[in-house]
């Protein structure tokens, strides 16, 4: 199993520099953020952009693969985040996975004047949206009249260091979501019960994941794909808890997620407060049982 971290960009960078090291130094796999305008129980906090934090994080490090967590079209348009993306994969020298969802209705879809759309709309949208990235990551040159999107001779460069693109990492929970996962993505993103914040200790949450899981192969399958191309990524601490009450209780969770196919556990970044309260060492006690605390 791939062991990650995602670290909210609340901190100044010269502050949160030293988480992002200290979570290549520690062993872990990778490190994500959150890629939002504003997040809701921060709102009225400090929030940084992704994407600048991301290239940060970039000339910082050197092994850990970076990404968001996740990206959406509630403000990203896919030509403009494509030319970020291969900035990023550059500068990074490749270690750079593209994290993406739907979007969900909050501040982000509110605050440029946007109209509220539906549940069906946004799942429109958000194929269309990741479609057209694929093809502007892999064509030499794109055009695309769509329901959503209009691009006119659009040529993204230098291309992906990794061919065809850099890894899409796609949330999705419903089923048009995972057709689309099954279809383009390298990694498959879930949190558990989507859109749920009520935390239910991680192995209460196990029967929803299998559920998920096997739609994750069914989909693969009609797909004509092997669903052991697909890794399974799980993030915790929403609807997912009880993870980092103590390094007995990660390495209880890592195990019983592996046994059901999860291939990438992320955990927050503990807090000193809500969200995501919890002990830094925990993190750090639990990497350097499992790998010596560096890889």
């Amino acid at each position: 199993m791939r062991h990650g971290v995602l670290l909210l960009p609340e901190h100044r960078w010269s502050r949160a520099r030293e988480r992002w090291v200290r979570a290549e130094e520690s062993g872990f796999d990778h490190a994500w953020t959150y890629d939002h305008l504003m997040w809701r129980w921060l709102s009225e906090k400090p929030w940084f952009s992704a994407v600048p934090t991301l290239a940060a994080a970039a000339a910082a490090t050197s092994r850990i693969t970076l990404g968001t967590m996740v990206a959406s079209p509630n403000f990203r348009h896919p030509v403009d985040f494509a030319k970020e993306l291969v900035t990023l994969d550059d500068l990074s020298g490749g270690r750079l996975v593209c994290g993406i969802g739907a979007g969900a209705e909050g501040f982000d879809s509110r605050v440029r004047g946007d109209r509220r759309l539906s549940r069906s709309e946004r799942g429109d949208r958000f194929r269309e949206f990741t479609t057209l990235l694929d093809r502007l990551l892999r064509e030499e040159r794109t055009t695309h009249h769509g329901e959503w999107y209009t691009v006119e001779d659009a040529v993204v460069r230098p291309e992906c260091l990794a061919a065809p693109r850099l890894p899409f990492a796609i949330a999705a929970a419903g089923r048009r979501g995972i057709e689309l996962a099954a279809r383009h993505a390298d990694i498959w993103v879930t949190s558990g019960a989507p859109n749920d914040f009520e935390s239910r200790r991680y192995d209460e949450v196990v029967p929803l994941l299998k559920e998920q899981l096997a739609a994750v192969d069914d989909a693969c399958v009609a797909a004509g794909r092997d669903p052991a191309d697909l890794r399974r990524l799980l993030l915790t601490g929403g609807s997912v808890g009880g993870v980092l009450s103590s390094v007995g209780s990660y390495q209880d969770a890592a195990g019983t997620f592996a046994d059901i196919g999860v291939t990438d556990l992320v955990v927050h970044w503990p807090r000193p407060e809500t969200p995501f309260e919890g002990r830094e060492e925990v993190l750090f006690e639990f990497a350097e049982a499992e790998w010596g605390g560096r890889r």
